[in-house]
């Protein structure tokens, strides 16, 4: 269920609202430096809205509104630059976001919970990044078959496996005894770890 909500918060953060304009905008100059602007006033107006807000809610309404700004400049700059670099530096940003916003939800938690929540959230950071740079290197290279693209996809797959089983592990802290050993040994045989 907590996974459920977390995920939901991810992608809520990862679609927040306002930014996607940028990518509709064409290359020029001043859509992006009118998408740019348009950002910074909507930044200021969430950020009037968050300090309404008292204790943890105003600051992830806070870092909502900081991430907004920065995915919906990020965007435009990737709008006026279009190449796979410039694509992957948004999609790095909008991952970094929605990481920051996922770890002052989890602010909300504590002990066990707490580091699960963030386990997570980093989990789900370190898959946004992955993909952004395979996306980035299948670009480059003009395809999704060379073997650039191909060891960039074996890296992600490893990456993404060692997040998923670092959140595993720290499930299994939350149990004790033969329950805990049991979960421990499942998880390094789901994600294929020997030690």
């Amino acid at each position: 269920m907590k996974t459920a909500k977390l995920m939901t918060a991810l992608l809520l953060a990862a679609g927040m609202t306002g930014v996607g304009g940028a990518w509709a905008q064409t290359g020029s100059k001043d859509a992006r430096d009118a998408a740019v602007r348009n950002a910074e006033a909507q930044y200021r107006k969430a950020k009037a809205t968050c300090d309404a807000l008292a204790g943890n809610a105003k600051d992830i309404c806070i870092e909502e509104a900081k991430g907004n700004e920065r995915i919906a400049k990020a965007e435009a700059e990737a709008a006026y630059d279009s190449t796979p670099r410039m694509r992957e530096k948004a999609r790095v940003v909008r991952a970094d976001a929605a990481y920051e916003v996922a770890k002052e939800k989890c602010d909300d938690l504590s002990g066990n919970p707490k580091d699960v929540c963030i386990k997570e959230a980093k989990a789900a950071h370190v898959k946004g990044l992955a993909d952004a740079k395979v996306d980035r290197v299948a670009a480059d290279e003009r395809g999704t078959g060379s073997e650039k693209t191909m060891a960039a996809k074996r890296e992600a797959t490893e990456d993404k496996r060692d997040a998923d089983y670092k959140v595993a592990i720290e499930k299994c802290d939350a149990l004790a005894g033969a329950a805990k050993d049991n979960c421990v040994r499942d998880a390094k045989v789901r994600y294929g770890k020997t030690s």
